[in-house]
């Protein structure tokens, strides 16, 4: 039997964070000891966003140390409460100072293009020329690979007003889209940020928004604040064979 690339995606366990209920390290410990339970071998992990709720440099450091258990490549993109250049320094991320933290890595026959969505000082995120044209450039590079394209902010409409907010404008989806629409080997757009389970669609490719490790938030359309939920943490686990991508949401055990 042929084994499938498996790439797996954790997001938003905000370190440090005392703002709801939980204790950030245990959720992310936990996370890594499910993942870690999981029946086959993976090949790399994914990290999008929020790693750090006020970008300290110990927080950083204990989750590359908890990351380092799972023995693969880690690859990490900034949200909202991280600062791209404390990033850049713990994980050895390439970019000058200033810069969008964004970069793109082959592996095996997947490759992960990751995408800066992060507005400095603001919750909400954006991408501006200046990115989609980066991105442009880069997925040119390697149009028959499959490609799977990584940001914080899920660039779509979540129907939530209050998560719409701080999320990326609608010219900003619809730039991205225009981009996406000449790459078609771009199969899924995996994000963070929302604390839930989300899909969605942009430019005819699937969009996926995976759980935090730390706390969830309600699915309420008719609030106009976000609100936590006691719901289960999750991550995902991307699997590639024979050309094919699926994508499976698990629940932290």
């Amino acid at each position: 039997m042929t084994k499938p690339f498996l790439l797996v995606q954790l997001s938003d366990p905000h370190i440090g964070a005392t703002w709801a209920d939980g204790d950030s390290v245990a959720g992310l410990r936990a996370a890594v000891e499910s993942v870690r339970r999981l029946p086959d071998v993976l090949d790399a992990v994914l990290m999008s966003g929020d790693l750090a709720d006020n970008a300290a440099d110990g927080e950083y450091e204990l989750v590359r140390e908890l990351l380092a258990q799972l023995g693969v490549p880690v690859y990490v993109l900034p949200g909202n409460h991280d600062d791209r250049e404390t990033l850049r320094r713990h994980f050895n991320l390439p970019g000058a100072v200033g810069t969008p933290v964004q970069y793109a890595v082959n592996l095996g026959p997947l490759r992960l293009v990751v995408l800066d969505s992060t507005r400095p000082g603001e919750d909400r995120g954006e991408l501006d020329t200046g990115r989609l044209r980066w991105l442009d450039t880069e997925l040119a590079r390697a149009p028959d690979r499959l490609t799977v394209l990584a940001l914080h902010h899920p660039p779509v409409s979540t129907g939530i007003a209050a998560w719409d907010e701080l999320g990326l404008p609608a010219a900003d989806r619809r730039a991205l889209g225009d981009v996406l629409e000449r790459h078609p080997q771009v199969r899924r757009i995996v994000a963070g940020h929302v604390h839930r389970t989300m899909t969605a669609e942009l430019a005819g490719r699937a969009v996926l928004a995976v759980p935090s490790t730390y706390v969830q938030t309600r699915l309420s359309f008719n609030s106009d604040e976000i609100e936590t939920a006691a719901e289960p943490p999750g991550f995902a686990v991307h699997a590639l064979l024979g050309g094919e991508l699926a994508s499976h949401v698990q629940p932290v055990t």
